[in-house]
């Protein structure tokens, strides 16, 4: 099965690792980020070597956002971030095919303690499998 593994995060929390502390995060230092980038690369490696990685990647900063809706008449509405009614973000992802749900649940309780400075906000790991069935299955789910 096929599973989204999220990690969440804020615009003050990029601000942060771009060495602006915030009331939410402390300012990460040069090795708190190598040590940040290091653990993530070797579970990155580790799941390559396992057979199970798909893609990962980290994203920009919620600030370099936009999102696109429609009015009420069809036509784009275009917002350029970031939104002060959005707390947390999509910081970053892995799409991982794993044996089972244990499975993916241990890679995102290592996900969980990745390195960063003390005081900094911890989030949850979060995991969704993905309907590789394209909704075909979405009676089961109802019944």
């Amino acid at each position: 099965m096929k599973y989204l593994v999220m990690v969440q995060g804020s615009q003050a929390d990029y601000d942060a690792m771009n060495g602006k502390a915030t009331p939410e995060s402390p300012a990460w230092s040069e090795q708190d980020l190598r040590a940040m980038f290091a653990y993530m690369n070797s579970i990155n490696e580790d799941l390559a070597e396992s057979g199970e990685w798909i893609d990962g990647q980290g994203l920009v900063e919620p600030a370099r956002t936009r999102f696109v809706t429609a009015d009420s008449e069809g036509r784009p509405v275009v917002t350029d971030g970031p939104y002060a009614e959005t707390q947390e973000v999509l910081a970053g992802y892995w799409v991982v095919d794993c044996a089972s749900l244990d499975r993916v649940t241990e890679i995102a309780a290592r996900v969980a303690q990745c390195p960063q400075p003390p005081g900094a906000p911890e989030y949850p790991v979060v995991i969704r499998p993905i309907d590789e069935a394209g909704g075909a299955d979405i009676g089961a789910a109802t019944t």
